[in-house]
């Protein structure tokens, strides 16, 4: 379930309805959903978002009335690497422990749905500092924020030390500050732009791929080069479709080092134009659909500059035995997935190691501790 959908379920909360939000704050050990996961619930148990595999959920929403009614925030503990693991009689056996952060939909949540729109509409990144645990006697309490927008401006009312962290975060972490009268610890979320993917090619390959992209959010291009009008109905699903000749692309398609492009047009002019401008670019990924000794050959026709070579994901996909087109879609779009998360793409039972990279507390001491420290 993607953000779009929990920002579009919030906005459309009549007025005076109650409704609660429910954020993945910490992990440690195996969980479904990584911290950021998100979950609205209303007052007549609707819900929009998913936090676990289905584990979590109910309990959650429960506790989510609860918060409704008393109208205070709570971070709810969920420990499922105990070995009688009927835990609440949900039967969970994730060998992890999730930290749950459930919150009145109030001013505080509307600014988090507000960022997260912005970032959605302009294409841009931001970052929210959310509180989740005090230790002592301090000031800040659960579920204050920074936030901090697309244009560089931070609102909220944390220490300025999280401020510093918020612009320079270029992951989300949790880190642990030590302010007056103790600790807080503190979930730094870093809101990534949506994916964007360019297909060249408007055969009928390319419609699951344009599907599958959209139920993951992913911003979708169809570039049809051979300019038919017809394209831009059949279409319809992606989020823009270009008319655009081969030899126009430069001009006309937007790409950046964030682009993931698919060269799929079924023609081999076509195809060896497109990869010969796109192969020196610093795309985020580059794939181009057909036979190997297809590809060697275009590769040999189109450039004699090798160094770019390595940047082509060519024959395109995961090897998965992959024949009817929504197959290939689901490895074209899979393969693409596994690079950006720098990933093999193998079996997961081959993993040594977390499936999810996730490193939890992180000290992050004040200016002052920082200051008196000894030096070595």
């Amino acid at each position: 379930m993607s953000s779009q959908s929990i920002i579009t379920a919030f906005q459309q909360l009549k007025h005076g309805q109650l409704a609660a939000l429910a954020t993945v704050v910490s992990v440690e050990g195996s969980s479904y959903r990584r911290p950021g996961a998100r979950m609205l619930i209303t007052e007549s148990g609707e819900t929009t978002g998913v936090l676990s595999g289905g584990c979590l959920e109910r309990d959650v929403c429960e506790r989510a009335q609860k918060v409704m009614s008393a109208g205070t925030p709570v971070v709810v503990r969920y420990d499922t690497t105990k070995k009688d693991d009927v835990v609440w009689g949900l039967g969970l056996g994730c060998n992890g422990v999730v930290d749950v952060l459930i919150e009145p939909a109030n001013e505080t949540v509307a600014g988090v749905m507000q960022l997260l729109a912005e970032c959605a509409e302009r294409d841009a990144s931001g970052a929210i500092a959310t509180v989740f645990h005090v230790d002592g006697e301090v000031e800040t309490t659960i579920g204050a924020r920074a936030l901090l927008y697309p244009d560089g401006t931070i609102d909220g009312d944390l220490p300025p030390l999280i401020f510093d962290d918020l612009r320079e975060a270029t992951s989300s972490c949790v880190k642990r500050y030590e302010i007056a009268g103790g600790y807080i610890d503190v979930f730094i979320e870093v809101v990534q732009p949506r994916v964007h993917l360019v297909v060249f090619g408007a055969g009928p390959d390319v419609l699951p791929i344009v599907d599958l992209a959209k139920y993951l959010s992913w911003h979708t291009t169809v570039v049809d080069t051979n300019a038919r009008v017809s394209s831009r109905e059949r279409f319809s699903n992606a989020d823009a479709v270009l008319l655009c000749r081969p030899e126009d692309v430069m001009s006309q398609v937007s790409l950046s080092e964030r682009t993931c492009v698919v060269v799929m047009t079924h023609n081999y002019l076509h195809d060896g134009e497109l990869v010969s401008q796109l192969l020196p670019l610093p795309l985020r990924y580059l794939g181009c659909l057909g036979p190997r000794q297809r590809t060697e050959r275009l590769l040999n026709e189109v450039s004699g500059d090798t160094r770019y070579q390595h940047r082509l994901h060519a024959p395109v996909g995961l090897d998965i035995g992959a024949e009817t087109a929504e197959e290939i879609a689901l490895s074209i779009v899979s393969e693409i997935k596994a690079v950006m998360a720098e990933r093999s793409g193998a079996q997961l039972r081959e993993r040594v190691g977390s499936i999810h990279e996730w490193s939890n507390i992180i000290p992050a001491f004040s200016r002052e501790a920082w200051e008196s420290a000894p030096s070595f």
